[in-house]
């Protein structure tokens, strides 16, 4: 489990973030960076300095398992 707390301010994490090739130009975007400990952490790009949330490696690979399936297609 990571030792980083969900709603940490996520611009004092010190890690890179990565968005998708997909984001657009108006940041509409999620950013996520892997944790030293081997968490996920999760942004909202117009809100860097903002709130993130922290998974783990399992609720992560669950999410985008689900997401290739076609399962929160309903959501856009």
């Amino acid at each position: 489990m990571p030792s980083v707390r969900n709603g940490v301010r996520a611009s004092a994490l010190g890690v890179d973030w990565v968005k998708s090739r997909h984001s657009n130009a108006e940041g509409n975007c999620v950013e996520v960076a892997a944790l030293p400990e081997g968490g996920v952490a999760v942004r909202n790009s117009r809100d860097p300095h903002g709130p993130a949330l922290v998974y783990t490696p399992a609720e992560v690979a669950a999410f985008i398992a689900g997401a290739k399936d076609g399962e929160f297609d309903h959501l856009v």
